[in-house]
């Protein structure tokens, strides 16, 4: 059993030369909020922008002015302050993993990342790709962040919760500039910002540089030392530094026309270490290279009075590049491999989306939310050189010490090539039942070519107890799509796919309190309970050297999580959390390990 508590406290002071006006506004102002729109409404709960207090979802947003005044200078540093979700690094090229409730798995493929509502997930390993290196905060307007299932409105992978980035458009830069940064370990920052308008058209462009040798935690052991121990050898490189170092860039760019609005993003990663090594052995010399690259086109239109027309087409391309050879294990390995073991997977995805929706408010107290779409998920491309295995010219085990071998396009790659498409159905009701009640009833329904459909309810029923308090009973199923390797890896003397496999499937049931006295001051409180359940895990198979993937877990777990916010005085604001989670194997009955159970974060921010 592993129990991990998570503290962090930061106190930020922050100089500012330009003249401030402050003005209390009342209650009215909820009227003008639903009405225009504020900082305190949501969209990512239901699709349609609702006031936080009464989104039927537990939810978090942060401005680009929160996110300055908290210092962050990457994603990873807002989304650790959210309560119940916790960060955690994997090994293999120090992917940073969100833990949503304890909801863990190396892979991280139950948390979905959105980019301006576009998933980024590769389905090569189904997460946002095993080199995401994480996200300057320079380019982005805000972050909204949904704790819980949101299958019946997302679909696949919006599991454990959901996170959406929306990048800056011409009217968030307020102003062109450039700025560098320095810091420790080489650390280099650069960004420009560039946005304007030539009559109805608008543009904005962000780019970012990111450069590092990372931090220099020493790792004592790792797993060659194990080996050495084992065979009496001794090649492992531990006692060593992790592989931190990385380099990248990051361009976003939007236009908006009429109704029209045009995104594109680059995330490049020129260069990557990869953390503890692909194995965990350490492997200082190994670099890994990416991108992630996208492109949509969107139309929103008020077509009448009473309906809304929504409509999205978008393109992403992926890559997972080896750009200096994995050596998996160190020279020496097994007292045979002179060179090491070395192997080298590379994959390109490409993805096509479709999807329209339309809201309708015509009938009373209703707005009912339709929708289609479609994806088209296709791993087109698939490399391999290795030192070990078969070798495809003469059908024989390759010899240790042997010149590496490619087996691209072969029986002998680690994993096909290979395509998926989803067609998808959604329907969504927002009914105010009384002035006070409004009830969320949501569905989705996905049909997928390799593994079959699911259906994915949601109810959501929110009760206005008083002027200030709203309380919230939430009921969610989601699923999480198998990903290529779950279903398909050969070749592999360790783990193999299941083409028999289902996806993972997930009921939540929450209790929130919402409690809102004054604009400056709110408490949120929430209780829930969900079991995860046919969790895919890699299966040992009798009588054989390999694993196999198989839908073999369930987890239970029930927890809290408490949120303060209080602008004690115009110039100083406090912001603390605590989050408490329970997760049991239902299997064996024990304590889920690698979980934070226990998160605190304690945030002040005076502004003289």
């Amino acid at each position: 059993m592993m129990k991990m508590l998570c503290t962090s406290f930061s106190i930020l002071y922050s100089l500012s030369f330009s003249a401030v006006s402050v003005e209390y506004i009342g209650s009215d102002n909820d009227l003008l909020d639903s009405f225009y729109g504020s900082e305190e409404m949501v969209e990512i709960a239901t699709g349609v922008k609702t006031q936080i207090y009464k989104a039927p979802a537990v939810t978090n947003v942060f401005t680009a002015e929160q996110i300055k005044k908290m210092g962050a200078t990457d994603i990873d540093d807002v989304l650790e302050t959210v309560p119940g979700l916790h960060i955690q690094r994997d090994p293999i090229l120090h992917l940073p993993l969100y833990i949503f409730r304890g909801i863990y798995s190396s892979a991280n493929s139950q948390a979905l990342m959105l980019i301006n509502g576009v998933p980024i997930t590769n389905n090569f390993i189904g997460n946002r790709n095993n080199s995401w290196g994480g996200m300057p905060v320079e380019a982005i307007a805000r972050i909204e962040i949904m704790r819980g299932p949101g299958s019946a409105l997302f679909g696949a992978d919006a599991f454990a919760g959901v996170i959406n980035i929306i990048t800056k458009n011409a009217d968030d830069i307020k102003q062109n500039g450039a700025a560098i940064r320095v810091g420790r370990f080489n650390t280099q920052d650069a960004w420009f910002n560039l946005a304007g308008n030539k009559g109805e058209l608008n543009y904005a462009t962000t780019v970012e540089y990111h450069k590092t040798d990372g931090s220099n935690e020493l790792i004592e052991a790792d797993l060659q030392t194990a080996n050495d121990a084992a065979h009496g050898t001794n090649a492992s490189l531990a006692p060593g530094h992790l592989s931190k170092s990385i380099e990248k860039y990051d361009v976003r760019t939007e236009i908006n026309y009429h109704n029209f609005t045009l995104r594109s993003g680059l995330q490049y990663i020129a260069s990557q270490g990869i953390g503890a090594g692909v194995v965990s052995a350490l492997d200082p010399d190994s670099l890994n290279t990416n991108y992630i690259w996208n492109l949509d086109l969107n139309y929103n239109s008020q077509l009448t009075s009473d309906f809304k027309l929504s409509t999205q087409a978008t393109y992403l391309r992926t890559s997972q590049e080896v750009k200096n050879q994995y050596t998996l294990f160190p020279p020496g390995y097994a007292g045979v491999y002179t060179e090491g073991l070395i192997g080298n997977p590379q994959v390109w995805e490409k993805h096509a989306r479709f999807n329209t929706s339309g809201l309708y408010t015509g009938w009373s107290n209703h707005s009912v939310l339709v929708g289609l779409g479609y994806h088209n998920a296709n791993m087109y491309r698939v490399e391999e050189t290795k030192n070990f295995g078969i070798d495809p010219a003469t059908d024989q085990p390759i010899a240790p010490g042997s010149p590496i071998v490619d087996v691209t396009d072969t029986p002998y790659v680690f994993i096909p090539e290979q395509s998926r498409q989803n067609h998808y159905v959604f329907l969504q009701d927002i009914w105010n039942i009384a002035n006070d009640w409004q009830l969320t009833a949501g569905l989705r329904h996905d049909n997928y070519s390799d593994f079959g459909s699911t259906t994915n309810p949601r109810l959501a029923l929110v009760w206005s107890t008083s002027l200030n308090l709203s309380t919230k009973l939430l009921y969610g199923q989601a699923f999480r799509a198998p990903s290529f390797v779950d279903m398909s890896a050969i070749n592999n003397p360790a783990n193999i796919g299941n083409p028999n496999i289902q996806p993972e499937e997930l009921e939540n049931l929450e209790l929130v309190f919402d409690y809102h006295p004054a604009q400056d001051f709110g408490l949120v409180w929430n209780i829930y309970k969900y079991t995860w359940d046919d969790i895919i895990q890699l299966v040992p198979q009798a009588g054989e050297s390999f694993s196999l993937a198989s839908n073999n877990g369930i987890q239970t777990a029930y927890g809290t999580e408490f949120e303060l916010n209080w602008q004690i005085t115009p110039a100083l604001a406090l912001r603390a959390n605590a989050a408490f989670t329970q997760a049991e194997n239902s299997k064996t009955k024990d304590d889920v390990p690698l979980i934070a159970a226990k998160q605190y974060f304690v945030q002040l921010d005076w502004q003289p």
